[in-house]
């Protein structure tokens, strides 16, 4: 899914519009990038920040070249209606997006909305897991932007962003008038001039704090992710198939989506494979109701899911490159061979976070990494403080109330990209439930911003907490009604009503629902001929 930074790949992606009307793509005039920002009132060597792109695994931190470059320009259809450009198409991003689209608006104060993505896919990751299990199909859980926005006057762009050059620290109040909110430059060369922009760029795995995880861990947060998982799996299957050795998998972290991978694979597996879960807290979900935690302990316990408590991987290392070395396995022996497993195995060193520990040594076919996040705003490198954005130390941009970035009227900020607080001074989790809401909230202001209306504070409403366990088991903690928890299949059919009802177009809705029902349909009639034929045999 990865993105060459010298193609131009929206072209075919603009809906309902001529593709060529919309870039100013002069190859016979070339101009200075510098030159154009100081043309429009910005200084470029003293404004440009760098920015990555959503989940981007290596932000580009690079200078626009001082060389001549053909003239790339992004042409609004209406130069005269506010722009809007949305960066990242996770739930915040396009969920704006589509709440701009649904609410009422004067004709000549109807925006034009952008949206940036560099997938070409709107990924629902709270049901990535159930790609695993085989529960759904990707296109379910990730269809394409073109087909979610066909219908809209919503513009997509697959693409990177580069250089980010914000204009409203200027002093400018943030109403609607002819000056620029400030310009965006993406990898392909095209830039865009904004009125106001949204920030919604998500946060990829972060991998750089264990040695070894980079190179050896596999994330779980992207479609891509997933399917490198699952055909990860798929070769191990096939591998030990007929076997008596155990596909041995270590998933790193105890929150939610540690929990949701260890319950899934353990299941997959079942009887060929052993799956290890560790944390370093001394519980699993600490943060979650307590309804939550005692369903997932009770699967993970039935699953023979060991679980590894209060350690924390002190680095990853392949097993060749141990071959002679001094470091015993847990049993107390050295590790075996690269030709007598036949395959090659990584070996995890945990060292205990709590007293009374012992360190240990842990051997597995696959390493699945759960643990932080990092926000592709945290790679921010400015030139000129003035163009600074307020970042918090996990690089998350300060937000007020109304989720405006402190210092900036016309950037707004939501899901990872924020560091908005609750009422206790607490930021809010990046949630999927939480984007939601923001992105409810920032469509709204918007409209308000451009209509000169006040602003909303937002308020976050928590509705409960809900998990996957299984092909048919599920944990679902809602938060109106206290100490009640739905479990097992009623919990399990109450998730999948939930997501679908938070699926983002009534088209995809209706779609998928269809689908869910037709294989519900088969999974039952499967399910009573088994059952027949068990009574007619064992009679």
């Amino acid at each position: 899914m990865a993105l060459a930074a010298s193609a131009l790949m929206p072209l075919n992606r603009i809906p309902n519009a001529n593709r060529w009307n919309k870039v100013s793509s002069r190859t016979s005039h070339s101009i200075n990038f510098s030159l154009l920002f100081e043309k429009r009132g910005i200084g470029f060597r003293n404004g440009i920040v760098a920015v990555a792109a959503a989940a981007s695994p290596s932000p580009v931190n690079e200078d626009i070249s001082q060389k001549e470059t053909p003239q790339r320009i992004y042409t609004w259809p209406d130069n005269k209606k506010p722009k809007v450009c949305i960066l990242g198409g996770g739930f915040g991003g396009l969920y704006t997006a589509l709440r701009l689209e649904s609410l009422i608006w004067a004709d000549d104060k109807k925006p034009q909305v952008l949206l940036v993505d560099q997938s070409e896919r709107f990924v629902f990751k709270p049901m990535l897991y159930e790609l695993l299990s085989g529960e759904v199909d990707a296109w379910e859980i990730a269809p394409r932007f073109s087909e979610l926005l066909a219908n809209t006057g919503i513009q997509f762009f697959q693409d990177r962003v580069k250089m980010l050059h914000p204009a409203d620290h200027l002093g400018m109040n943030g109403s609607t008038g002819s000056c620029s909110g400030g310009t965006v430059v993406l990898e392909s060369g095209l830039l865009i001039e904004y009125d106001w922009l949204v920030l919604s760029l998500g946060a990829g795995a972060k991998l750089d704090t264990v040695p070894g995880a980079a190179e050896f861990a596999f994330p779980f947060s992207t479609l891509e992710d997933a399917c490198k998982v699952d055909n990860k799996l798929k070769e191990l299957e096939r591998r030990k198939f007929g076997k008596d050795s155990l596909i041995r998998v270590a998933v790193v972290g105890c929150g939610y989506s540690g929990v949701e991978l260890a319950a899934t694979v353990s299941e997959r597996l079942q009887d060929r494979g052993l799956v290890q879960a560790i944390n370093v807290n001394t519980t699993i979900l600490p943060t979650a109701p307590p309804g939550n935690r005692e369903a997932a302990l009770k699967v993970l316990s039935s699953r023979k899911v060991q679980l590894l408590l209060g350690y924390f991987v002190r680095c990853i290392r392949k097993e060749s490159d141990l071959e002679g070395s001094a470091m015993p396995t847990e049993a107390g022996v050295f590790p075996k061979t690269l030709a007598e497993h036949g395959s090659e195995k990584y070996i995890l060193e945990l060292q205990p976070a709590e007293r009374g520990l012992q360190s240990q040594i842990l051997e597995a076919d696959l390493v699945l990494w759960t643990v932080g996040s990092k926000p592709p705003l945290s790679q921010l490198e400015p030139y000129d403080k003035t163009h600074e954005l307020p970042l918090n130390g996990r690089g998350q941009a300060e937000t007020d109330e109304t989720l405006r970035v402190k210092g900036h009227p016309r950037i707004f900020a939501l899901g990872d990209s924020s560091a908005l607080r609750d009422m206790n001074g607490r930021i809010l989790p990046a949630t999927a439930q939480v984007a939601f809401q923001q992105a409810d909230f920032t469509g709204w202001n918007l409209w308000a911003a451009i209509n000169d209306r006040p602003l909303l504070p937002f308020r976050f409403q928590n509705l409960g907490e809900m998990m996957t366990l299984g092909r048919n088991d599920a944990a679902l903690s809602p938060s109106f009604i206290e100490g009640l928890t739905l479990e097992g299949p009623v919990g399990h059919a109450a998730r999948k009503i939930a997501y679908l009802i938070r699926l983002p177009t009534d088209e995809h809705r209706l779609k998928v629902g269809i689908s869910w029902l037709t294989k519900s349909a088969v999974d039952s009639v499967a399910s009573i001929q088994s059952t027949l034929s068990k009574v007619l045999s064992g009679s």
